[in-house]
């Protein structure tokens, strides 16, 4: 029991390097604003896990942890479409969740916008041409923006945001 508490007081903790603050608070503050000028209120996000392997979405949770904290900036998820602006979806799309999105897409009031995040939701990914999946979002509902990765980092997410925002459809 000493040896292990020893251990423990002694070794630096393992926790990671969060990524610059300035840098990211500043990516957040002008995405905020972009909504605010666009839609006259905060963004609103309905993430659609349409078959991914979450690896997307460990990096979209990642956006509401302390290190990029997005509800101090009105950036909210919500869990109702009725209530978004902003489709983001992740993964290959099952066929068995093709249906589902599209119902969710026809629920989402307008203005919306569609997100494909990661590389399984822009074409399939390592999934593509498997009997199972439509090889992407696009394959069901029209898609407003790409965001490559596998998984796309929480920087890709928001900068690809945020270039929505600017150059969205009307």
């Amino acid at each position: 029991m000493r040896k292990l508490l020893l251990q423990g007081l002694l070794k630096a903790p393992l926790t990671e390097k969060g990524p610059d603050d300035a840098a990211v608070e500043a990516l957040a503050r002008e995405l905020d604003a972009a909504a605010r000028a666009r839609l006259g209120r905060s963004l609103s996000i309905r993430e659609v896990d349409a078959g991914s392997c979450n690896g997307c979405e460990l990096e979209i949770h990642a956006l509401g942890n302390a290190f990029y904290d997005l509800d101090r900036f009105g950036i909210r998820f919500v869990a109702s479409p009725r209530h978004a602006d902003v489709l983001l979806v992740t993964g290959p799309v099952a066929k068995n969740m093709a249906e589902a999105l599209k119902r969710t897409y026809d629920a989402t009031p307008g203005p919306k916008w569609v997100v494909a995040a990661g590389d399984c939701a822009i074409n399939g990914g390592i999934f593509a041409g498997s009997y199972a999946v439509t090889d992407g979002a696009g394959a069901v509902v029209p898609v407003d923006l790409k965001i490559p990765g596998c998984p796309p980092t929480p920087v890709d997410l928001l900068t690809g945001l945020l270039a929505l925002l600017k150059a969205g459809k009307e």
